[in-house]
């Protein structure tokens, strides 16, 4: 069992990672006997390992609630949160209850979201599901729904009390989903750590399967990433947190014009972002060619696009990038890598550069 701390003074919180951490029944630490807690869950995890989970709660003596949703990002809605406020309320949870969040990245966005605002605010626990969550999205608090007209544009700022990570549950996490998890995992890499991108380079097999010790060492070490992160910038205030959304600006604005279609992944969308903001530095002198095209082989090894969706076209990403919550006095702000292991952001970047950074991503 590996432990990381998000020291933040009174808020402050433990991620505790580990393989089979839910046959240690001194892991749901913040919670005690008597407790109750809303379990809030999608329908393919229920089907998978809802009656176990409840299970082991109610056997260490909590009292358990659950509300199953639909699956998908589109879910990720005003009205699910509508739903979710409705089954606690019709059941009677007062502001001593606890939110499990049992999912994903789109499960641990909305049950962080009705956390911090029913009966204005409840104790959060998640217990993320699949490995873009465990690595990135459980952690530092951030919380929201999606907007027809962007992603995560309704959210608050609000810490969970822990985030316990059991990566048993990435056995069964599709194929697709896992590669879609080693996205964020290669973005830490590129704007954190050169040697941590060697590691990658040399382990990526290992990880593929589900090799204990290799695991186990890259979910910590990207908590560990993420908590440092969080602990030095919470509410985003500088730079630090902003370096995060590394691809992020172009991969928002797939997720945002695709959502309609359902399909594209969060991870998929962020590699092609991360793509098109290297391209973006490279253009600018930044980023060295001989770099971005060993970024490229990894992430082609980790079966992710390199490439944007065919659908769209280099007008349509400026649509919604000019949206992006980071921009300031209507100025596109871009985290751009300038070495390996070195990103820094960007303002006022000439729109030619960014159209010519995107088509060099187009599908052909």
């Amino acid at each position: 069992m590996e432990k990381v701390f998000v020291n933040l003074k009174d808020r402050s919180y433990p991620i505790i990672v580990a393989f089979g951490l839910f046959s240690k029944f001194r892991c749901f630490v913040p919670l005690v006997c008597d407790d109750r807690v809303m379990i809030i869950t999608n329908e393919c995890l229920a089907g998978l390992y809802l009656q176990k989970f409840r299970e082991y709660l109610v056997y260490i003596g909590i009292q358990v609630d659950h509300v199953v949703l639909p699956d998908g990002e589109q879910y990720k809605s005003l009205k699910i949160l509508d739903k979710v406020c409705y089954s606690l309320l019709k059941k009677n949870h007062g502001r001593d209850t606890t939110v499990v969040s049992f999912g994903g990245g789109v499960i641990g966005d909305l049950s962080g979201f009705v956390a911090s605002v029913y009966k204005r605010g409840v104790r959060l626990v998640h217990v993320p599901t699949t490995l873009l969550s465990q690595v990135d999205a459980s952690i530092g608090g951030k919380t929201g729904v999606n907007h027809q007209l962007g992603k995560n544009m309704i959210g608050t700022f609000y810490q969970p009390s822990s985030v316990l990570i059991e990566l048993d549950y990435l056995r069964t996490l599709p194929r697709r989903e896992f590669s879609a998890g080693l996205a964020e995992i290669v973005k830490y890499a590129v704007i954190f750590d050169s040697v941590f991108f060697s590691w990658l380079e040399d382990n990526l097999e290992y990880l593929f399967s589900l090799d204990v010790a290799s695991v186990t060492y890259c979910v910590r070490e990207c908590c560990k990433f993420k908590a440092n992160v969080v602990m030095c910038d919470e509410y985003e205030k500088n730079d630090q947190r902003v370096l995060l959304n590394f691809g992020h600006t172009y991969g928002h604005a797939i997720e945002s014009c695709m959502m309609k279609y359902g399909t594209w992944l969060h991870g998929e969308a962020i590699s092609v972002g991360m793509m098109m903001a290297m391209y973006t530095s490279y253009y600018l002198g930044h980023f060295s060619i001989e770099d971005l095209y060993r970024v490229k082989e990894l992430f082609v090894r980790a079966k992710l696009p390199v490439c944007g969706p065919k659908e769209m076209l280099p007008e349509d990403y400026l649509s919604y990038m000019v949206r992006d919550k980071k921009n300031f006095h209507n100025l596109l702000k871009l985290v751009l890598p300038v070495s390996l292991g070195s990103a820094k952001v960007f303002s006022g970047i000439d729109s030619n550069v960014i159209y010519n950074a995107i088509t060099s991503c187009s599908a052909k």
